[in-house]
């Protein structure tokens, strides 16, 4: 049975505050271009829908995942709060670091994971000339370990959930190390709202593509959610005053959803772990507290998928050339299983005039999972 729930909260428009736009920023970063906006045709004549587009994260400044967005601009603003005043003009991240480690004491990056954060985490330290040492839970892919320790990271593996694996890397804060994380707690939402910010040049980016092949922007919008940080994002570009207003569909685990359990009870609340979801970016206990308003206020519906629909997202994403993980692919499993229930269809709107967007967050970041699901080698699907 579908496991979903309409939110009789989610409003035309939610009140956000303005702030600084990333763009300019990452395009100093080194390899930054847009991501990949993809039009994928079997999708939308299999759902009965005008047209269907992704944005392919799976690489992005070199890493398969779009969470380097978040990770290097909440790292620049705390380091630049840090330092006092705005970083004198620099062109490279060899030139930044340099000013980070002569205005700041920083000298270490902490940050928990499931992958794909604790990885662009430890990038961002290597740009910056910084350490970092990243914790993953228990049951943490060692494809997704190494990956994060090639970047120069240390990588500590916590005897327990995603949860507590936050709860060991905020033990890190001092004098000289910076918690980046993509969640929030009580007496820590600064770091986590920048993170939110970093996102938001998914979808900047996609409306100037979606502008320059002179197409509408799409009226329905897929978002994963794990502790909610990109949900957030797309409820605040999408409904804010000056947004598309597009609908949105918030998508999670059966086994760790989260956000759909506090929606039922009305606040946030935790789902226990362990979670063994092979969708292993989604496995959160709990929803982030400065997400918690975006998403009860601005997601139409929410909906949770099975490890095998998860699959079946990868292989149908496969077959027209995008190359997606597990977490990736749950958009998409989210949004076939929807288009199968009344009250969804009519909640979002579908008919054959929809034209929706989805946002395939990760690559092939468990090469060897992805062949095994697939089919198909990774180095031969790129």
């Amino acid at each position: 049975m579908t496991n979903y729930i309409l939110n009789d909260s989610a409003q035309p428009t939610v009140p956000t505050k303005e702030f600084e736009s990333p763009i300019n920023f990452h395009a100093r970063l080194p390899e930054y271009s847009a991501s990949q906006l993809v039009q994928l045709p079997q999708t939308a004549e299999a759902l009965g829908v005008a047209g269907v587009w992704i944005k392919d994260e799976s690489s992005r400044m070199g890493l398969p995942s779009f969470k380097i967005l978040g990770a290097s601009w909440a790292t620049y603003k705390a380091l630049e709060d840090l330092a006092g005043r705005p970083f004198d003009e620099w062109n490279d991240v060899d030139e930044l670091g340099t000013q980070v480690r002569e205005r700041t004491k920083i000298r270490r990056l902490s940050a928990a994971t499931d992958g794909n954060h604790g990885r662009a985490v430890a990038r961002v330290a290597r740009w910056l000339g910084l350490e970092s040492i990243i914790f993953v839970p228990q049951g943490t892919a060692q494809a997704r370990i190494d990956a994060i320790a090639d970047e120069g990271a240390t990588v500590e593996v916590v005897n327990g959930t995603y949860d507590e694996a936050v709860a060991r890397s905020a033990e890190e804060a001092g004098d000289e190390c910076i918690v980046v994380s993509d969640t929030s707690w009580e007496g820590y939402k600064q770091i986590p709202g920048w993170v939110i910010d970093g996102y938001s040049a998914i979808f900047q980016e996609a409306a100037t593509q979606f502008s320059e092949s002179s197409e509408d922007y799409p009226d329905v919008v897929v978002v994963q959610m794990g502790v909610g940080a990109l949900a957030a994002s797309v409820v605040r570009y999408h409904r804010s005053v000056d947004g598309p207003g597009s609908r949105i569909l918030g998508v999670e685990p059966d086994t760790a959803a989260c956000v759909l359990e506090s929606i039922k009870a009305g606040e946030p609340v935790a789902v226990p772990g362990p979670h063994l979801s092979i969708i292993a970016g989604l496995n959160c206990d709990t929803p982030s507290l400065i997400a918690w308003p975006d998403l009860k206020g601005g997601i139409d519906a929410f909906i949770s998928v099975s490890d095998e629909e998860a699959k079946e997202g990868m292989r149908a994403l496969a077959g027209q050339g995008v190359v997606s993980g597990e977490t990736g692919a749950a958009g998409l499993a989210g949004l076939t299983e929807a288009v199968e229930v009344s009250e969804l269809v009519n909640a979002l709107g579908l008919n054959a005039d929809s034209r929706i967007l989805l946002i395939s967050t990760e690559g092939a970041t468990d090469p060897e999972a992805y062949e095994q699901i697939t089919g198909v080698p990774v180095e031969s699907s790129n």
